[in-house]
């Protein structure tokens, strides 16, 4: 019985990436993307400002994901163009991809964007090494890590 339960739980670890055609970056028990933050928010914050999390009464599905939004309109806004408001990698860490350690779950406590697309980090460090640094090298091999991990 414990041994079933056990499989059961690594089984469900798991199942984000097996389920969804992209990988996106949600709680390890839950659907939910970046815990829920409102990612059509960020995109009316300055840097700095506290992520806003978004509410399950304005949620939608989107690659396999629940999102949620803080109004009606907001999500209609994302349901319309996500492209333009999901954050890149899919909420997953752009730090951990850049510096080569792969998909890396991230909370959307920790974001900035640059030249209009959203970016969340797993930890304040990554982000201010991307606002402090050169972002387009580090996306550079982001990019590259994700593309890789599409292919797979």
């Amino acid at each position: 019985m414990k041994s079933n339960l056990l499989i059961i739980i690594v089984l469900s670890c798991f199942s984000w990436f097996a389920l969804a055609e992209e990988p996106v970056s949600t709680g390890r028990f839950n659907s939910t993307a970046i815990t829920g933050h409102n990612v059509v928010a960020y995109h009316n914050l300055t840097q700095g400002d506290k992520a806003v999390k978004g509410d399950k009464v304005y949620s939608m599905e989107w690659k396999g994901a629940n999102w949620y939004f803080g109004s009606s309109e907001e999500r209609e806004r994302f349901k319309a163009n996500p492209e333009r408001y999901a954050p890149a990698y899919n909420g997953f860490c752009a730090n951990a991809l850049s510096i080569g350690e792969g998909l890396v779950r991230t909370s959307g406590k920790h974001w900035a964007v640059f030249e209009d697309q959203l970016y969340v980090f797993y930890a304040a460090r990554g982000a201010k090494r991307w606002l402090n640094g050169d972002y387009k090298e580090y996306k550079i091999v982001a990019d590259r890590e994700w593309a890789g991990i599409l292919e797979k």
